[in-house]
């Protein structure tokens, strides 16, 4: 059996850092929600964190299937591989934020803790079920791998 390098295993590393720039975009949503809900409306770190990471969830699909990715599968099946990705992805952030506070960690440090986890995790389950590319138009190459 032939070894798995590293790259195909993590696909190439422009994909990986657009996954990064579009993380970025929806981190900064994630974390506005975050803010709001702590500093505002006064909510527990941990519920201010999940309804920020529904929100962001929204603006990293739209970004990962159209500029990530290139995705030309059907809108609806892989808007809910993402969305139960988010799911597990928001349920292990949750839980990092409230176990990391619980140690009098800033909440703000936990949730960074918590995306950079949560952002490795999900960037590999996207790239090889939700957007997966499993065949090519003639011609076509394959997304932007």
């Amino acid at each position: 059996m032939p070894a798995v390098s590293k790259a195909s295993r993590w696909g190439d590393l422009g994909t990986l850092w657009r996954y990064g720039a579009v993380g970025v975009a929806a981190t900064l949503s994630h974390y506005a929600v975050l803010v709001a809900g702590v500093e505002l409306a006064h909510w527990e770190a941990w519920a201010a964190s999940g309804v920020g990471a529904v929100v962001g969830a929204q603006v990293a699909y739209a970004g990962n299937r159209w500029f990530t990715f290139g995705h030309d599968g059907t809108l609806g099946d892989s808007w809910g591989k993402f969305q139960l990705i988010a799911l597990v992805g928001t349920g292990l952030g949750m839980a990092v934020v409230k176990a990391l506070v619980g140690l009098n960690l800033h909440y703000l440090l936990a949730q960074g803790a918590a995306t950079v986890l949560v952002m490795l995790l999900t960037y590999q389950l996207n790239r090889v079920w939700t957007f997966r590319q499993t065949s090519l138009k003639p011609g076509a190459r394959r997304g932007r791998e």
